[in-house]
């Protein structure tokens, strides 16, 4: 801490010297138009503020949010800054009474939360600081931020980049993994090499951009004596062997002919030690128990081909996954730790009732498969059909999805969109719910845009789910009223119209889940304002998720760049 608080000092006197030289520069322009030693800055805000109000009926309560704190709160202020050749970062992060990185639980901490110093020395890049970045399609090794879901996996350490010509470059990293204001002790480093080819004549051009990349992952003492303490409670056919290294090394390739392209990433992990929920364990009492720490080798197989003319859009995408889970220790649960990022096979969808159940990326085994199609009849029409199918390696059904779209643009006045989803639903897995069977869904869904004039429109959404399981049948309506350039009003509800007495209760009730909100825009800032009430569910970006407790208040947002 001491080196980050002298390193904010260091930026403070370095934006004094640019402001005065700016100052200086400003008056030499007058005389001889001179302002080369002017720096460049900027950053931006982001803050949330959530009141909660306590709603035992929908399970918004018993957390300390809800039965005593009343509040909860986070921000993050970027600042930036760049001259002599530098690109200087620093960010401030505030959690107050926060149940972003725990829904249950509540976290109070503030301080910095990423800073790093750029500088391009001829063909060689200097990174040292919090780095984001990653190799290939992240199946080995990203460095990502996800602040919906409380994920901030930068690398803290040194990134070297190397331009060995204009079409090839070299990279090479090492530090450790961010946990919120201090670092996963594990060791992280790794290098790669990516390039771009251009073959065939050139009225028929082809390219490829082949790279390889390895990750190597060292524990440090206290996570490997904690593994050797954890495995003495196996019997010796149960018992593995603590290691120090873990290896991921990953090939990949674009291959562009034409309107085709095809996409293929292949990644293998050696051996090493991780928690298993699902294996058996032996223990010396002789009981057999869900869950142990197991030691087997990791391997996945990625690809995606898609075409695009004539109106026409089609992308196929395939994986194979087998313990590819890469963590910091085998100890950290839920979002943390992750070294890696596995792609995400299936639709990301944005209706409320459509995004109800997603499926979460598997690490320990899956095989999926999604083909998407998308076709411009004409001008004013255009269709989509999804399809994406889950199975674990023993081709156990996880999660099956058929959506359908039809957009139709009548004039510049007024559009609608309208379809259906079917979905098939692993309850169990993927929220960790047992003795719950398939949830089995049929959401019809329809939107409709009018712009009254430039300034003024309204879009109103209608959905509703069908499904004999979990909460049961739901219904959800909204209204959206927007005044260019300033203002957006909401109204919606989202409602249990025919509730799972199975589930719920032989007395269940009918509960309304409504939001009133409003956003105002000036310039650079944005200011949202809304009452909510949320039932539980899970939230997914990019194929990651977590199960999101029930909501009730008020939620205040806002957001600045400067």
């Amino acid at each position: 801490m001491k080196f980050v608080l002298q390193y904010f000092a260091w930026i403070m006197l370095f934006l004094n010297m640019s402001f005065a030289q700016a100052q200086e520069s400003s008056q030499s322009a007058e005389e001889n138009n001179n302002n080369k030693n002017s720096g460049v800055f900027s950053g931006s805000l982001m803050s949330n503020g959530n009141f909660f109000i306590r709603d035992a009926a929908i399970g918004a309560a018993n957390t300390p949010q809800y039965e005593h704190q009343l509040f909860g709160a986070e921000t993050w202020l970027n600042l930036n800054y760049s001259n002599w050749g530098f690109d200087f970062g620093l960010r401030f992060d505030l959690f107050n009474n926060s149940n972003l990185l725990n829904p249950q639980g509540s976290y109070t901490a503030k301080g910095i939360g990423n800073w790093f110093v750029k500088k391009k020395v001829e063909n060689l890049g200097i990174t040292a600081g919090y780095i984001y970045d990653q190799i290939g399609s992240g199946i080995i090794f990203r460095a990502f931020e996800e602040r919906p879901l409380a994920i901030d996996n930068a690398l803290f350490g040194i990134h070297l980049t190397y331009d060995l010509n204009k079409n090839w470059r070299a990279k090479a990293f090492t530090g450790q993994q961010k946990q919120q204001f201090d670092s996963y002790a594990a060791v992280i480093k790794g290098a790669s090499i990516d390039g771009f080819v251009t073959l065939g004549k050139d009225d028929a051009p082809i390219t490829c951009s082949p790279g390889f990349g390895v990750v190597n992952r060292t524990h440090d003492d206290e996570t490997i004596q904690k593994i050797v303490s954890s495995i003495t409670t196996y019997t010796p056919q149960d018992s593995i062997g603590a290691k120090y290294n873990t290896y991921a090394f990953s090939a990949y390739n674009t291959l562009t002919v034409g309107n085709f392209s095809w996409y293929v990433e292949g990644a293998y992990k050696t051996q090493e030690d991780f928690f298993d929920p699902y294996a058996k364990k032996l223990q010396w009492t002789g009981e057999t128990t869900d869950g142990k720490l197991v030691s087997r080798q990791g391997t996945i197989v990625y690809s995606s081909v898609s075409y695009a003319g004539h109106g026409l859009g089609v992308t196929l995408e395939g994986k194979r996954t087998e313990n590819f889970t890469f963590r910091t220790n085998p100890f950290v649960t839920r979002n943390n730790g992750a070294i890696n990022f596995l792609p995400p096979m299936t639709r990301q969808n944005s209706y409320r009732l459509t995004a109800r159940y997603q499926a979460a990326t598997q690490e320990l085994g899956e095989q999926a498969i999604q083909a998407d199609v998308r076709y411009k009849i004409n001008d004013q029409i255009g269709a989509n059909v999804n399809f994406s199918n889950i199975t674990d390696l023993n081709n156990q059904l996880l999660y099956r999805e058929l959506f359908t779209e039809v957009t139709y643009k009548k004039s510049k006045q007024w559009s609608a969109i309208g379809g259906i989803q079917l979905q098939i639903y692993n309850q169990r897995l993927y929220e960790v719910k047992p003795n719950v069977p398939l949830v089995r869904t049929i959401v019809p869904y329809a939107e409709f845009l009018y712009k009254f004039s430039k300034t003024n429109a309204l879009r109103v959404e209608a959905q509703y789910m069908f499904t004999r399981q979990d909460y049961g049948n739901w219904l959800y309506l909204s209204a959206e009223y927007s005044i260019a350039p300033h203002w957006i009003f909401t109204v919606l509800d989202m409602y249990n119209i025919v509730p799972n007495t199975k589930k719920l209760g032989a007395d269940a009730k009918k509960i309304h889940y409504p939001t009133v909100g409003v956003v105002y825009t000036t310039g650079a800032n944005r200011f949202s304002l809304n009452y909510v009430k949320q039932v539980e569910g899970v939230v997914c970006t990019g194929g990651i998720c977590r199960l999101e407790p029930a909501f009730s208040g008020v939620r205040l947002n806002v957001i600045s760049t400067f």
